[in-house]
């Protein structure tokens, strides 16, 4: 339990070091509007902010990784899909959405599944009371085509592999982060997808599906990452 308050408090940080990030914005802001001139003192004390988000997005990833389970015969489908959980409830830390992509300032961040729903309540614990820039996190389990462009991370299972390019092309356009679990699913034009290595559970990161989403992953989510593919199907090179 220890492990999962650690996580709790690392979201908290960066969620917290966002917040100030936001409030000093518009404190500067509104100093040009006024025509002020102690953008100085403002602009000190962003960067001391934008280095705190930065120190507890990293201490994040280290969690995620430590929350990481070696899968074995005796881990099984319940310890793979808390990993899967917790990945999920980080990527949003590490990922920066346009304005547009969102109806209005108050409207919750999306965390979609579609498909099977093997997470049992991992998913939801791991995003109680937890918020990205001032946005709760909401969990759903879609079942229409018509829902999915709505999500900001949609999870395909497994269950979905014969859809994965009806599904990726409903959104396409869309700022969605897809996520999937089968070695099809980058092919496809998903944007991120789990796999086992050595009994670990990892992931894989298509660039080309991000940036066609407009959607900013953070050098250190790229850093985890075990293969970035820096370029679309058809000229395709991994790092």
């Amino acid at each position: 339990m220890g492990v999962f308050v650690l996580f709790n408090v690392a979201q908290g940080l960066v969620a917290v070091a966002t917040g100030w990030r936001v409030g000093l914005r518009r404190a500067r802001q509104k100093d040009c509007n006024d025509g002020g001139l102690r953008l100085g003192g403002a602009g000190n004390a962003e960067r001391a902010v934008r280095l705190m988000r930065a120190a507890a997005a990293l201490w994040l990833l280290g969690i995620v990784v430590l929350l990481m389970p070696s899968t074995s015969a005796q881990a099984g489908r319940v310890e793979e899909y808390r990993a899967k959980a917790n990945f999920l409830a980080a990527f949003p830390n590490f990922i920066d959405w346009p304005e547009e992509a969102f109806p209005s300032e108050q409207a919750p961040f999306l965390l979609c599944v579609f498909g099977d729903f093997p997470f049992g309540t991992s998913l939801t614990e791991m995003t109680r009371g937890v918020s990205i820039r001032g946005r709760r996190i909401e969990v759903r389990w879609v079942h229409k085509d018509q829902d999915l462009r709505a999500c900001h991370i949609l999870f395909m299972s497994r269950s979905q592999v014969k859809s994965y390019g009806k599904i990726l092309k409903a959104v396409q356009g869309a700022s969605v982060l897809t996520v999937g679990e089968s070695p099809e699913f980058l092919d496809s034009g998903g944007a991120i997808n789990f796999i086992y290595d050595a009994d670990r559970l990892q992931f894989e990161v298509n660039m080309a599906a991000a940036n066609d989403a407009r959607l900013r992953i953070s050098s250190n989510m790229l850093a985890l990452a075990r293969h970035v593919v820096t370029k679309a199907k058809g000229e395709a090179a991994k790092s």
